[in-house]
């Protein structure tokens, strides 16, 4: 069943509200970037090389080669691992930051007062009342 017009303008207050209040909360939920392809090859390319110098100084039986070839591998697979940034935290939004004339009813009064409120008209609108 479709959500009325008044539900669907209900939901986007309440999205819009969430990215404003919670961004920390928006960008945990919404992952941690794009997959940065670059780093990704040059990650994957640095770990066989340090794979090879691993190798290398096993053959050599030079522990300090072994050792550096180690941390050339750790260091491509953190590279390739890397994500991109986000641009900004206004970008990120898929809302304007203007507030919307509902949202500027009220006052001082606090989103979920308003929401309660909203939810006790629309029981007593369903009652008939």
């Amino acid at each position: 069943m479709p959500l009325s017009e008044q539900e669907q303008r209900l939901l986007d207050e309440m999205e819009r509200s969430l990215y404003r209040n919670d961004a920390d909360f928006v960008s945990a939920v919404s992952g941690r970037g794009r997959v940065n392809y670059g780093a990704l090859v040059l990650g994957i390319l640095v770990a066989i090389v340090g794979l090879g110098v691993v190798i290398a100084g096993v053959i050599l039986q030079q522990p300090l080669i072994g050792l550096l070839g180690f941390v050339a591998m750790f260091g491509g697979v953190l590279l390739s691992l890397r994500r991109t940034k986000r641009v900004g935290k206004a970008s990120s939004t898929p809302f304007p930051s203007t507030p919307t004339p509902s949202a500027t009813q009220g006052g001082s009064r606090g989103f979920m007062d308003k929401l309660g409120d909203r939810w006790e008209r629309r029981e007593g609108d369903d009652r008939g009342e």
